[in-house]
């Protein structure tokens, strides 16, 4: 028989030293916030359990008999252990609370993590935030070494090896400088056409790259970069310096169209539409500060 079928539940344990406090069930019923009806219930159903009479009851009160006193004083070193316990449990959950690790790929950390990072402090203030940022394949490797509570992504599926929730969706543009030929072409330019072209790309492993691959490998698969760079900063840079055609997110790429520093290329008979995605390691949701934000970047 299992200790649990043993061993009377800790509100039982309670009520046995609230009897031996106050020397009267029906006080005893009121601390602990139950009926005098369900108070002398448990205390049958403890004496039933334990196989000894632990209070005697009278119209004058209750009161412990011998072997209710010495149940009691094993209770109240077992309610003591138990209290000691929730202390503790409650120090771990502060810990854990007092930080949140989050990894984002390049798009997500710059263009919507400020805003989802800045509600989150609104509502826990005194949680400290710190942020990893990568391509989705580094984001993947951070959150399965246990160095990230919460990933953020953007390639074609969830990594292996996680979990995920799609919290926003993004379209890939190709866009050029307005003195290349390609900003001022009035035909959109194909998918061979695109494939076939050197561009300014992300590297591999990045969920851009990843997305751009996939859409195009059933038209030849991209040719050699012109060049490969690490971040979308730098990728827009070179677009935006003339050094050729890049592909990236929408949401990179507003203020520079707006301003007309980039022009956005037509491209048709391609799919460039990807979900941004949250991501923790395989198994329950996150706790905590994590599941704060992901609440919050679903939200939005």
């Amino acid at each position: 028989m299992s200790l649990s079928h043993r061993v009377p539940d800790l509100g039982a344990l309670e009520l046995l030293i609230a009897v031996a406090r106050h020397g009267s069930l029906g006080r005893a019923a009121r601390e602990v916030g139950i009926t005098q009806p369900a108070a002398s219930s448990r205390i049958r159903s403890m004496e039933k359990q334990l196989g000894v009479a632990l209070v005697d009851r009278s119209p004058r009160g209750s009161r412990l008999t011998d072997a209710g006193a010495l149940v009691t004083d094993w209770a109240r070193r077992v309610v003591e252990a138990a209290e000691a316990f929730d202390a503790g449990a409650q120090a771990l959950r502060d810990r854990r609370d007092s930080r949140l690790r989050v990894a984002a790929s390049m798009t997500i950390a710059e263009y919507l993590l400020p805003g989802w990072l800045i509600a989150l402090h609104a509502d826990l203030p005194d949680t400290a935030v710190s942020l990893r940022a990568g391509n989705s394949a580094a984001v993947a490797a951070l959150l399965l070494a246990g160095e990230a509570d919460l990933g953020y992504v953007e390639g074609l599926a969830v990594p292996d090896g996680l979990n995920g929730v799609v919290v926003a969706h993004d379209r890939l543009v190709v866009v050029a400088a307005p003195s290349h030929r390609w900003a001022r072409r009035r035909a959109a330019v194909t998918p061979a056409e695109l494939a076939a072209t050197p561009l300014v790309l992300r590297e591999y492993g990045s969920g851009t790259r990843q997305v751009l691959d996939s859409a195009l490998a059933a038209h030849g698969g991209l040719a050699a970069p012109l060049m490969e760079l690490a971040s979308t900063t730098a990728v827009k840079s070179a677009a935006v310096s003339g050094a050729g055609p890049a592909v990236l997110s929408e949401l990179a790429v507003t203020e520079e169209l707006a301003s007309r520093r980039l022009a956005e290329v037509p491209v048709e008979g391609v799919d460039l539409r990807r979900a941004l995605r949250a991501v923790w390691p395989r198994g329950p949701r996150p706790t905590g500060p994590a599941r704060d934000l992901l609440s919050l970047s679903r939200a939005r």
